[in-house]
């Protein structure tokens, strides 16, 4: 039996899912719409919901101000006391804190770890290769731009990957970057041309994964007599992860996506009904996922504690904590918890998605409704990522358990 969401309006806390609300949010054990039957494409998918965990690849610490996992802020890690020998210098380096989050996906059984393309992090893809050499089952996307090599050698390296981890690699293509930082990267696309070269760098890709004599010629990729051989072919290509409400987006999603992730700050019924529509004129079907923030705990007054214990450390006022959206539940608030470090060059902020923040009942109530609009993938993101992880795999996934038995 999956738990119901108590409310907690008259104990004095702040609810996660305010009066307000409509009443299908609260609690729901909400059905999933299946994708229409009839339509061919290159996948089957999963009915149940998939879950996966966002992975930093900038740092992360127990609290907005600290990065020191990972060695990005050696100098806010807090010393030991005198009395005691510190061993870790030399002993745990900069890519142990990353193998500890995918570990914690894997032990309480989360599907998969997203890692996203961050221009000033660590490299997505040498983070993704080292988190599916060091698992067995866990499934990694990895988020890169189409500027980052020719597209034969992406499929290459993929295939490879592929071969070695058993086919449990992703992709997330990040299309329309942010100008400056796309600048600073070395590319200088502009507007559609972008979607018009991830266009080309999909077809090409899939062209050599597929084919052992592919030729090509394009705007901005030529291939004479390529495709791979045995035993780099006949591999399932990674999975093709999208992003984007704009028509471009929804034009390429139709074509290549294998799943098409919103935010919770997008119009998701709208972009879903969109994109089912063009997905069916290519005969094709696409996921729909959702990436978002959550802060889960036993509880909605001790998660909104916690809420509000972190918005003070960032150096927000303890009494001006931002209430949840009456008619959504989702609150604005994680962009000052979660991404207090500039992007780019340009020194701009990240600004995080809406999110949810409550008792795991509370949160699973929120996704559900997600799943009521079809929506079947959840990207969460959560800090700090080692103790989050447990917590998401242990506590909220577990309340899911009859969707998942539904499905399959």
């Amino acid at each position: 039996m999956i738990a119901q969401s108590p409310d907690h309006g008259g104990s004095g806390g702040r609810s996660a899912l305010p009066a307000g609300r409509p009443d299908r949010l609260r609690g729901q054990q909400g059905s999933l719409e299946r994708l229409p039957d009839g339509l061919s494409g290159q996948r089957d998918f999963p009915g149940g919901p998939d879950f996966l965990v966002t992975v930093p690849t900038r740092g992360d610490g127990r609290d907005p101000l600290r990065r020191d996992r990972g060695d990005w802020q050696p100098g806010t890690r807090r010393p030991l006391p005198s009395l005691v020998t510190d061993l870790r210098p030399g002993a745990f380096g900069p890519y142990d804190h990353l193998a500890h989050i995918g570990r914690a996906a894997e032990t309480a059984t989360v599907g998969g770890a997203l890692v996203p393309f961050d221009p000033g992090g660590e490299e997505s893809l040498v983070v993704a290769a080292g988190l599916l050499r060091h698992s067995r089952h866990l499934r990694v996307v990895a988020g890169f731009h189409p500027g980052i090599a020719t597209p034969v050698y992406a499929a290459k390296f993929s295939a490879s990957l592929q071969r070695f981890t058993g086919n449990r690699l992703g992709w997330q293509l990040e299309v329309d970057l942010d100008p400056a930082v796309a600048r600073s990267q070395g590319d200088f696309l502009q507007g559609a041309d972008r979607y018009a070269r991830a266009e080309e760098f999909l077809t090409v890709a899939k062209g050599v994964w597929h084919e052992e004599s592919y030729t090509y010629e394009g705007r901005f990729y030529q291939v004479l007599a390529g495709g791979f051989q045995s035993p780099n072919s006949g591999l399932p290509f990674p999975r093709v992860h999208l992003t984007g409400t704009s028509p471009e987006a929804l034009a390429l999603s139709a074509r290549h996506a294998d799943v098409h992730l919103f935010t919770a700050d997008e119009d998701v019924a709208a972009g879903v009904a969109e994109l089912e529509g063009r997905a069916a004129q290519e005969g094709r079907r696409v996921a729909y996922g959702l990436r978002f923030p959550v802060l889960a705990r036993d509880d909605d007054d001790e998660a909104w504690e916690e809420a509000r214990r972190l918005w003070v450390l960032a150096g927000g006022e303890a009494d001006g904590l931002p209430d949840p959206d009456p008619r959504t539940g989702l609150w604005r608030g994680f962009g000052r918890i979660t991404d207090s470090i500039p992007l780019g060059r340009a020194g701009s902020y990240a600004t995080a998605s809406p999110g949810l923040v409550g008792s795991y009942e509370t949160v699973a109530a929120g996704i559900r409704a997600y799943l009521d609009q079809g929506v079947t993938t959840f990207v969460l993101e959560a800090r700090p990522a080692i103790e989050e992880t447990y917590r998401l795999g242990e506590r909220l996934l577990p309340l899911f358990g009859k969707e998942i038995e539904h499905a399959h």
